[in-house]
């Protein structure tokens, strides 16, 4: 590892261990920042886990609130964002088993909520269209993929996480996580083909 990674990792580590002592001490400010921070890409998650955005929001409000709660147990050894999908993560999932008392792959199954696109009001090129178009999509045929690939495609392809910190969110171990991976882009491709046919 060079210099330049070396200083990139301790910068990590730095704000991931003055983000935990400041939960610890119930910073106000350094929740509003996490907020504006984090809030649409977990939004966006909280979108695509629970088939929902009404239900996203409050899920949304929720979680923050958790972290306000149990900000202490942030030990900052790893990243902020990953410690809060997986709050996010168990928050979804205990509320859909009160809801409905059935697997969670089952209560995501539901195809007839099709994942949230923000329009943009603004006039749009024909590319930026076009993009929108197949976002939209892949977002149709994403929801018909089992819940615990799905989850994994967002978390990798539209989040960013590694395979690593997927298996922290989910709780999966990393060889779940890959064989997740594998499966959901072979169904997501075959049924993206299925769909241009």
């Amino acid at each position: 590892m060079n210099a330049t990674a070396y200083c990139f990792v301790d910068a990590m580590e730095s704000e991931a261990s003055a983000i935990a002592r400041g939960l610890r001490r119930r910073d106000p400010d350094l929740l509003d920042r996490l907020i504006e921070q984090y809030q649409h890409r977990l939004l966006r998650y909280l979108v695509y886990l629970s088939g929902g955005r009404e239900l996203a929001e409050d899920l949304f409000q929720e979680t923050w609130i958790r972290v306000l709660e149990r900000g202490h147990q942030y030990d900052g050894k790893h990243e902020f964002i990953t410690w809060l999908y997986a709050v996010a993560r168990n928050l979804t999932i205990d509320y859909l088993r009160k809801r409905n008392p059935v697997s969670l792959d089952g209560l995501m199954e539901d195809e007839e909520h099709a994942p949230f696109e923000p329009a943009d009001p603004r006039p749009m090129a024909w590319e930026v269209i076009q993009q929108q178009e197949e976002a939209e999509r892949v977002g149709a045929v994403l929801v018909s993929i089992p819940a615990e690939c799905r989850e994994t495609l967002v978390l990798r392809f539209q989040e960013g996480l590694r395979l690593e910190e997927i298996a922290r969110v989910t709780g999966a171990p990393l060889g779940t996580v890959k064989s997740r991976l594998y499966r959901g882009l072979n169904m997501l491709m075959s049924r993206l083909k299925g769909a241009r046919a």
